[in-house]
């Protein structure tokens, strides 16, 4: 779909990078390398072990880049926004090969789609660069402090951890909790379970209430 004009000034105003670039190599690439997409919730944007279609730039809605099958045991590596990068189509673009991971929106989202070429045009030139290397670089101490937690927390830590700084009250599934935390969902009902049985959650359907946060963050910092 060819980008009207409300989306390229939604799409400069989130990415003050393609703003830098020089303004008629800027407009030759959003009309000729640039496509704009919308996806429901759910709609799996790019699969594990594909070659990359294209550079994803989020424009509204939210995408959850995980590895494993969408529709299986999958862990949760990162979440793309409006105005950030998806590392795993940067990497795979970069290095011509196939994609590490899957991206799926979880809800309704819109997208301007970059083709290869494009994307290439434009890291050639120093502002754009230094912004997608500067994600990358944020983007892969994410990955390590994830590497480090699933190595050496153990789940129930983990578990803790994710339910707070989301206020009393989170909504969510016990499946994507699981989802996120790369396990299965009778493990996270069991944990919850157990931390209901402590005083520290109460569990409704879809809905989980924080009662004790002292315990949980004392929990996810190494306590017993």
């Amino acid at each position: 779909m060819t980008l009207q004009p409300e989306q390229v000034d939604a799409l400069l105003a989130l990415y003050p990078a393609i703003s830098a670039l020089e303004a008629p190599l800027r407009a030759e690439v959003l009309a000729a390398h640039a496509a704009a997409a919308h996806a429901p919730a759910g709609a799996v944007l790019f699969e594990e072990g594909s070659p990359c279609r294209g550079f994803p730039l989020v424009v509204g809605g939210e995408i959850r880049v995980a590895r494993g099958t969408p529709n299986g045991r999958s862990i949760e590596l990162y979440r793309v926004t409006p105005g950030e990068l998806c590392v795993a189509s940067t990497s795979c673009l970069f290095g011509h090969g196939t994609l590490a991971a899957h991206g799926v929106a979880t809800q309704p989202t819109d997208l301007v789609l970059l083709d290869p070429t494009g994307f290439e045009r434009w890291t050639a030139h120093e502002p754009f660069r230094r912004f997608v290397f500067a994600v990358f670089a944020e983007r892969l101490a994410e990955l390590m402090a994830l590497a480090e937690a699933v190595a050496f927390q153990r789940l129930d830590q983990r578990l803790a951890g994710t339910l707070l700084g989301h206020g009393t009250v989170v909504q969510v599934t016990h499946q994507a909790l699981a989802d996120e935390l790369g396990t299965v969902r009778e493990i996270v009902t069991r944990l919850l379970k157990r931390f209901e049985r402590q005083g520290w959650v109460r569990l409704g359907r879809e809905r989980i209430e924080i009662v004790d946060p002292g315990a949980l963050r004392g929990l996810a910092a190494g306590g017993v």
